[in-house]
């Protein structure tokens, strides 16, 4: 006798016997029911746990380093005259290239100060180099970073601010080891808008 005839066989000693069409009387199919209902709980139960994270291999957020990246303090927001000589120097180097490009640049918070769209060069980089300004400024950081980390995966990244642009092409300025600004250059690649965009941050020292 298995075990799931035993269990039936024990079920039907407590179950009343009723009887069927036939005449018959079958004590374990009334006790069917229950014993499928007991057996079941065990994996009911097992199933109804929650899954434990503890001690679970997790992917790495960026670490626990010493200091906080991109941790370079603000200081005084760039001036007209400042964000002037930026802009000419970055609009100096596209030219000089024969690049068309659309040049921005912003105050602490990511507020134009300076612009120049030269003819030719495409109408959506107004916005575009106005974006990459603004989210170099605020996030301390060179554009390319953000656009780096969608191309290893990361897009998770895209979550942090509906107005960011992720893409290369938006330098801090930093005066004296403090960010006063932003640049940011749009019409071109990537890789030109970054280097159009870094011959203009260079200027302010």
């Amino acid at each position: 006798m298995n075990i799931t005839d035993t269990v039936l066989h024990d079920l039907a000693l407590v179950l009343p016997k009723t009887p069927l069409e036939n005449g018959m009387t079958s004590h374990k199919l009334r006790a069917l029911p229950l014993l499928v209902m007991l057996t079941s709980m065990p994996a009911l139960a097992q199933t109804a746990q929650p899954q434990s994270t503890v001690g679970a291999s997790q992917p790495s957020a960026g670490g626990t380093p010493e200091r906080t990246p991109f941790s370079t303090p603000y200081g005084a927001s760039i001036s007209a005259d400042q964000a002037k000589a930026v802009l000419s120097a970055a609009d100096a180097e596209a030219k000089r290239r024969g690049w068309p490009t659309t040049i921005a640049v912003v105050d602490t918070h990511g507020e134009l100060v300076a612009f120049s769209r030269p003819d030719g060069a495409t109408l959506a980089s107004s916005q575009a180099a106005q974006r990459k300004a603004s989210t170099s400024a605020r996030w301390k950081r060179e554009t390319r970073v953000f656009f780096n980390a969608y191309v290893s995966g990361a897009n998770y990244v895209g979550t942090y601010d509906p107005e960011m642009m992720a893409a290369p092409g938006g330098f801090p300025v930093v005066m004296a080891g403090k960010i006063i600004g932003a640049i940011g250059c749009a019409g071109g690649t990537g890789d030109q808008d970054a280097l159009i965009c870094q011959a203009g941050a260079e200027t302010v020292k």
